[in-house]
């Protein structure tokens, strides 16, 4: 039963993407109101990133204890699930297709889809837009004292840092940021495919398409709207994108010169880039270092890239975030004192986060080496195999 001590403390989110809407819901369903503070002055989930696969043992099961899990299965795309693998040669290392009445554990939903869906349940005036945290400051108590850009402050018993790759509440606990990866992306979009581009549509599929080779790859998947999203990818030394004098502003001239670097690709490959739509945007990838550990702090703790930003290729970004938000709404619930559920929610994140992120650092080193569609190929058989 909770106490009305603990209704009484207030907890303050920085960050409305799917970690924080996710914290914010499952406190909400036990009764336990929080105030999310967004940077940007509205929501712009839909507008970051595409696809997201949502795994059964942690965005799953985050979904189901927030109440959503039957409004999830209704929107979700197991087709997404399908996956194709190429060189660049055009040679295929595998074609995955998921079975319509076969339901796997990791169907794809649009983060815009996703966020809307907890958005919706939340209610409105959860979110407080325009609100972009200058910093956050320690008092004497174990409260800290918020500071927005607009002006507003506010006090609060827990500071939860939802709030990304470079979060500022981030360094409340740690002097550690966020470093490059030696992986550089370029996002480009196909619109409409099935219309505009059907034999391109045909080629990747209902789900995702990978194609590595020579240190770089082409990896693109199918979006609920029916775009496909394509992130052209590098390893580069961090500055590449700033000097390789590609004009990504100008679409077209830009994608002749991403042509070249694709040279000698074999042709179905390349018409990703020849049938790209709109703007370009050039992203450099991010990491905190694999087992990152901070001594509790009181009044404060992050969750999702927050706490353990880690490349894309274990697919755990997001599930990471909700499973997060998952440990620390139950801790809060479940005991009185914020700081104690604090260090029972911390303890539990360390263990999972860094093995997952060594996953992902491993999984990049292996799609961007040597060999790297048969190595990728063969690993994922490998995990195939597995009881």
């Amino acid at each position: 039963m909770m106490t009305t001590a603990k209704n009484q403390q207030r907890i303050a989110i920085i960050g409305a993407g799917p970690g924080g809407l996710t914290l914010a819901l499952i406190l909400q369903k036990h009764g336990i109101q929080t105030v999310i503070y967004e940077r940007e002055p509205f929501d712009m989930n839909g507008q970051r990133g595409g696809s997201l696969d949502i795994h059964e043992e942690s965005g799953q099961r985050a979904l189901r204890e927030a109440g959503l899990y039957e409004q999830f299965q209704k929107l979700a795309r197991y087709e997404g699930e399908d996956f194709r693998l190429f060189d660049k040669t055009g040679k295929i290392y595998m074609d995955e297709v998921a079975e319509l009445d076969d339901k796997g554990t990791r169907p794809e939903i649009d983060r815009g889809t996703l966020c809307d869906m907890l958005l919706e349940s939340l209610g409105s005036n959860s979110v407080q837009y325009g609100h972009k945290l200058i910093r956050a400051v320690p008092l004497n108590n174990g409260q800290h004292e918020l500071h927005f850009e607009n002006g507003y402050v506010d006090t609060v018993d827990l500071v939860v840092g939802a709030d990304g790759a470079f979060s500022r509440i981030r360094q409340l606990v740690t002097d550690r940021d966020a470093e490059y990866s030696g992986l550089s992306m370029i996002e480009i979009n196909v619109l409409n495919a099935a219309a505009a581009h059907p034999e391109l549509a045909v080629f990747n599929g209902r789900g995702k398409m990978f194609a590595l080779d020579d240190h770089k790859g082409i990896l693109a998947q199918l979006n609920g709207d029916g775009r496909i999203r394509v992130y052209l990818s590098f390893e580069k030394e961090r500055g590449w994108l700033d000097q390789c004098g590609i004009p990504f502003d100008q679409p077209e001239e830009a994608k002749r010169q991403l042509l070249e670097l694709y040279g000698d690709w074999d042709e179905s490959l390349k018409l990703y880039i020849r049938s790209a739509d709109g703007d370009m945007l050039p992203r450099r990838i991010y990491m905190l270092p694999v087992g990152l550990r901070w001594s509790r702090k009181p009044g404060v703790t992050l969750i999702g890239d927050a706490a353990h930003l880690m490349s894309p290729f274990a697919g755990e970004g997001v599930n990471m975030a909700m499973l997060d938000a998952l440990e620390l709404a139950l801790a809060i619930v479940q005991d009185g004192d914020v700081n104690q559920a604090v260090g029972t929610y911390e303890e539990k994140m360390f263990v999972y986060s860094s093995q997952l992120a060594e996953e992902s650092l491993d999984n990049l080193k292996l799609c961007f080496g040597d060999e790297a569609a048969r190595n990728l190929a063969d690993l994922m058989n490998q995990y195939h195999l597995q009881p």
